[in-house]
């Protein structure tokens, strides 16, 4: 809480200009960062990571098969916005995915080395997969629905203004826009961790991720005109916060199974 604001004052004394609600983002992510690093050892970071990541040669195949199966959703989601009467701009879809391929791969790699490969393995031995894939995907989803509408710059120490943050957070969370998108990232979750639980590598749900992180972004930019709000629901990512994409989740999430088995049986035999 008093972090934040040091930071803050340092940056501007720096000549540096940002948003005191970014800054104190940046810093528990840091903060989050460090106190793994000192417990690592304690919480078996580095292993549960190192079985996360095991057998790379095996996860390249399980990495693009996710990609192929969320590529292909995104693309029944993309078909449906064109038939409703949507303007699909063709060209920016190709152009787009080549301009934040680079950033999604790093995001699904992060994101799913801590949420799936540490988190839900983590918990796994005390709630059960079940238990652990719910809590896992709960967490994921409120993490990336917990930003604040404030848009603030700090001139001088205000040790407070932490707490205005943690406000804004909780009015954001009660709001009526939050929860389509707190539950659609909630099913994304589920498939991705199903994928993990599945494989026990976190490379599908990297895939996955990939492949949602660029329909999300190039949704925004090559679907326009009259789409209909089941397509296209609320928030700042529309096609995750609508009802198709949540039918879309629960579809993929039933269907993982099978579209792993091949995937599952290398696995138990190895």
């Amino acid at each position: 809480m008093l972090i934040a604001p040091v930071v803050a004052i340092a940056l501007a004394a720096g000549g540096f200009s940002f948003p005191f609600p970014r800054i104190f983002d940046r810093t528990i992510m840091v903060t989050l960062l460090v106190t793994l690093l000192l417990l690592a050892r304690r919480l078996k970071v580095f292993d549960f990571l190192r079985r996360g990541f095991g057998n790379a040669r095996v996860g390249i195949g399980q990495a693009l098969s996710g990609l192929t199966f969320a590529a292909a959703a995104i693309g029944v989601l993309f078909a449906f916005a064109a038939i409703a009467g949507g303007d699909i701009r063709g060209p920016v879809i190709g152009a787009s995915m080549l301009r934040y391929l680079p950033a999604a791969a790093l995001i699904a790699v992060i994101e799913e080395g801590f949420f799936r490969a540490f988190l839900l393995a983590g918990i796994e031995g005390e709630l059960g997969s079940s238990g652990a894939l719910l809590a896992s995907s709960a967490i994921f989803a409120l993490v990336h629905v917990i930003r604040s509408p404030a848009r603030f710059y700090l001139t001088r120490f205000e040790p407070m203004a932490g707490t205005t943050v943690l406000a804004a957070y909780a009015e954001r969370m009660i709001h009526a826009e939050a929860g389509p998108s707190l539950l659609g990232l909630f099913l994304l979750g589920l498939v991705l961790g199903e994928a993990f639980i599945l494989t026990r590598r976190a490379y599908c749900s990297i895939g996955l991720h990939v492949g949602f992180v660029l329909g999300a972004k190039t949704w925004r930019l090559a679907v326009s005109g009259a789409v209909p709000r089941w397509l296209a629901g609320p928030g700042s990512v529309p096609l995750v916060a609508a009802p198709a994409a949540w039918v879309t989740s629960a579809i993929m999430l039933s269907a993982l199974r099978l579209w792993l088995r091949p995937d599952k049986q290398r696995h138990r035999s190895s």
